[in-house]
């Protein structure tokens, strides 16, 4: 005789709900008794159906991830650790991606795509408008936001202002005036968004210095490392006087190093250069970066829709520490004019 979840409960000496939240993998339930729990419907030969889960109680274990990039190194690894945390409780992903180009996002967020579909949203690093995270609220379900959001919603992130004047610092303090800033796509450049706050804390440092940035300082490198090297291409044959690179994610610096490479500047005797993240192969090509624990952020982004779900009080804004990391990418500034190789000639 097959046996239901009543009898699992009873044999378990719990309620029906409790089963069904230990075998769900839901996070209310301690460790001994969904071992218990897991253990009474082992011997019992009982395995829950998700589909008839899902309709008992009202969820989908579902969670919505939207994102504008899934295969850059921030997007992917905030990614993993979401998914990670969220599969160990019995949850799934769904990923939605949009496209940002040098003509702007598209489409625009459709809730309609999410209805009944989830039990809570993960935004990562995606430019919402007032109206698009309206709409995501007439869901109905928690919205976490990771990198960088709405107040109204819980954010994951660091302090992009405090870790971009850390790295300029950094750089005045090896002697550097004239720092170039390689950012994102001037689609960003709106509120919420960390290229806003990395540039504020780079204008921010220079004036602490005493120095006026210089407009033709900075650059669009739309986070890839193809437009992290042409953006330094432009930015060093317009403005030689630069001698250090603030860059808005390693990917660009590292484009940046192709760049100096390929006109015949050399780094750091001629050129500095910063990053931001962490990437792995930062350490390989001995940039200079200002480290994030992105894997980490996602996992906790995750923790708190989870959370969220579950009805418990959570913090509006989790901020991680961003580390300077020093390797050989970044030095002394160089004595006299830079001189730029034209790679095409």
């Amino acid at each position: 005789m097959a046996h239901g979840i009543d009898d699992v409960a009873r044999a378990a000496g719990v309620s029906t709900a409790t089963v069904s939240r230990a075998l769900r993998g839901m996070p209310n339930v301690s460790a001994k008794t969904r071992e218990h729990v897991l253990s009474v419907a082992a011997e019992m030969g009982y395995r829950a159906s998700p589909l008839a889960s899902a309709l008992a109680s009202g969820r989908t274990h579902t969670i919505g991830l939207l994102t504008p990039w899934v295969n850059r190194w921030f997007f992917s690894n905030v990614i993993e650790g979401a998914e990670r945390a969220l599969r160990e409780v019995g949850f799934d992903v769904l990923l939605y991606s949009f496209a940002v180009s040098e003509n702007g996002r598209t489409p625009r967020v459709d809730p309609d795509v999410l209805r009944r579909r989830v039990d809570g949203i993960l935004v990562v690093g995606l430019p919402l408008e007032d109206t698009e995270v309206r709409s995501l609220e007439t869901l109905g379900k928690p919205i976490v936001f990771i990198g960088s959001g709405s107040s109204d919603h819980p954010i994951v992130g660091i302090d992009d202002v405090r870790l971009s004047v850390e790295a300029v610092r950094y750089l005045r303090s090896l002697g550097h005036r004239n720092i170039g800033h390689i950012t994102g796509t001037p689609d960003d450049l709106r509120r919420w968004t960390p290229p806003v706050d990395r540039r504020t804390g780079w204008l921010t440092a220079l004036e602490e210095a005493g120095v006026e940035a210089d407009p033709r300082w900075e650059e669009f490198g739309f986070f890839d490392i193809d437009g992290g090297k042409e953006s330094a291409r432009r930015l060093l044959e317009r403005s030689p006087e630069i001698t250090a690179l603030f860059v808005a994610s390693d990917e660009m610096a590292m484009g940046a190093l192709l760049a100096a490479r390929e006109c015949g500047i050399r780094v750091p005797e001629d050129l500095s250069i910063i990053g931001v993240d962490g990437h792995e192969i930062s350490e390989l090509v001995g940039l200079t970066t200002m480290s994030q624990p992105v894997v980490a952020q996602g996992a906790t982004a995750a923790a708190l829709v989870l959370d969220l779900i579950a009805g418990r009080p959570v913090d509006q804004h989790v901020v991680f520490d961003a580390e300077l990391v020093v390797r050989g990418t970044t030095g002394a500034p160089r004595e006299g004019p830079l001189r730029v190789v034209n790679p095409a000639l």
